[in-house]
């Protein structure tokens, strides 16, 4: 059987037979990083869950007890959890997504392959991550007394493929940069923590003036966030417009992202 290895039609193509050919490539790659934070200990498990609820504990003792942030009239603790349940999946995805090409050069280096399968599968890991952090959550839930709403529990799924598809669309700008520039790493931290502040994990997105509202939406992460709040906690309304803004901006995202990468990763074996 001959393989022929032809460029892209266009910069945000995406060879949809081939990565279906190569499939079990992203099993391969997605199982590898599962195993490896998962097989033999217990540390990764307890760390998806004492992360996010120290840093719970930590935001509630300084931004909802000293600093009297509001919260929308639900208990500080819940509300903050509910933020950091998305964005942690987002900053450790797009942290991932961002350091897959540079991590994988061996391989990148020896045989073809879609390089896009590693930023996808950087990408999926970290939903384990959440699925261990959302079980805390129903049980935050139930400590608080609060019934998770069955139209915002259907509702995460999709809200975390926004997330996924933000996380994906900027990781792979910061992966075809990281190639070049491994500066990435070293900015990318302070980078994520600058934004989780300029989107509403720490304070409700009503105290944004209603002039910079829509602008704050552009962040796919703020219609994420504010979105699962309203929905699974069945408090406040839904700003359906706001969420579509942020949808709109993580498919953009993704294009911009796409666009890049595909200009750039023919030469990734080259200078890795």
């Amino acid at each position: 059987m001959t393989t022929v290895i032809k460029p892209p039609k266009s910069l945000v193509e995406i060879n949809l037979q081939e990565l279906w050919q190569y499939r079990e490539l992203l099993y391969i790659f997605t199982w590898r990083d599962i195993k490896v934070r998962y097989k033999q200990t217990w540390l990764g498990i307890a760390w998806a869950i004492f992360q996010p609820l120290m840093t719970m504990v930590v935001f509630t003792v300084f931004f909802g007890n000293l600093a009297k942030i509001p919260s929308d009239g639900i208990p500080y603790p819940i509300f903050v959890y509910s933020g950091l349940l998305f964005w942690n999946y987002f900053s450790n995805s797009l942290t991932a997504a961002s350091n897959c090409m540079v991590e994988n050069e061996n391989i990148i280096k020896k045989i073809y392959f879609p390089r896009i399968l590693l930023s996808i599968g950087a990408t999926v890991t970290p939903a384990v991550d959440f699925g261990f952090a959302l079980v805390i959550y129903f049980v935050l839930m139930v400590i608080f007394g609060f019934t998770p709403n069955i139209w915002g529990i259907l509702m995460i799924p999709v809200l975390l493929l926004v997330a996924m598809v933000s996380a994906s669309g900027l990781g792979l700008f910061l992966a075809s940069v990281n190639v070049k520039y491994r500066d990435v790493r070293y900015i990318l931290p302070f980078f994520i923590q600058i934004l989780m502040f300029v989107t509403p994990v720490i304070y409700p997105v009503s105290i944004v003036p209603a002039a910079f509202k829509m602008l704050a939406y552009i962040n796919p992460m703020t219609g994420v966030i504010s979105t699962a709040r309203a929905m699974i906690l069945g408090v406040g309304k839904v700003d359906g417009v706001g969420l579509l803004v942020s949808a709109f901006s993580s498919v953009l995202l993704l294009i911009f992202g796409l666009i890049y990468f595909r200009k750039t990763e023919r030469f990734f074996a080259d200078i890795l």
